[in-house]
């Protein structure tokens, strides 16, 4: 499909997309649909999200409202019933599981409510093995993991385990970890959820900035109302559907 007719395409869907701006993550009529028949269950139904460079978006709904399904499928870690998703041009909708893997690995960046560090690695291992896992030089991954955490507040600690951080450090070994591949995109899963206030506003700050620095793009699923002024946008998704305020 040639560029313009896509244009057109998203301009029928209601799309609008600024071309002096990359969109580095798009959702195009995205359903999930569980069951069959009268048993079937519409968990996401005709969602569409357009998000650019540099651009911080918070998603925000009650429970059961389908913000896991959303932020799975943004992820590659689902795919949709209907529609497409697409990552820097990229549409992964129909991607194998390896080519999928693959998508997570280079483009991808995940932070979830505690910082899933793993208990035995330093603080730069767990970076390090994220370059491992990419097939990078470990001179190069040494030298990024260095700068992130250097960058992030954690250069002092790098050799530390994670029993021996603070629940905000934690989350910023999380932050480093995630940009450790230079993805296109990073997807929060309500990353200050186990921390207080103070803290938690600290490390949404912290990822927003990064974005801003990279730029790159953020979707953060969240209940906090107070971290919504952080954002750049904030969509509400309730009964599958979103909304924008």
């Amino acid at each position: 499909m040639n560029t313009t007719t896509i244009q057109e395409r998203d301009m029928k869907l209601g799309i609008h997309t600024n071309s002096g701006v990359e969109t580095k993550l798009l959702l195009d009529k995205v359903s999930k649909v569980y069951g069959d028949g009268d048993a079937s269950v519409h968990v996401l139904d005709q969602v569409s999200l357009e998000v650019k460079a540099g651009e911080f978006v918070a998603v925000v709904g009650p429970s059961g409202a389908g913000k896991s399904t959303f932020l799975s499928i943004a992820g590659a870690l689902l795919s949709p019933t209907e529609g497409r998703v697409l990552i820097s041009g990229q549409d992964i909708s129909k991607l194998s599981g390896p080519e999928l893997n693959d998508v997570r690995l280079a483009k991808i960046g995940f932070i979830f409510q505690s910082a899933n560090l793993i208990p035995y690695l330093t603080v730069r291992d767990q970076l390090l093995l994220i370059g491992e896992l990419a097939g990078k030089p470990k001179s190069e991954s040494k030298k990024k993991a260095d700068e992130l955490l250097e960058r992030l507040g954690l250069g002092r600690r790098l050799r530390h385990y994670p029993e021996s951080l603070s629940g905000g450090e934690r989350q910023r070994a999380a932050i480093a970890r995630a940009w450790m591949n230079d993805p296109e995109i990073i997807l929060a899963d309500e990353p200050n959820a186990s921390l207080d206030s103070e803290r938690g506003r600290d490390v949404v700050q912290m990822l927003a900035d990064e974005v801003k620095h990279r730029g790159k793009a953020a979707v953060m699923v969240t209940h906090d109302q107070r971290m919504l002024d952080l954002c750049d946008r904030v969509v509400y998704i309730e009964d599958g559907q979103l909304s924008e305020a």
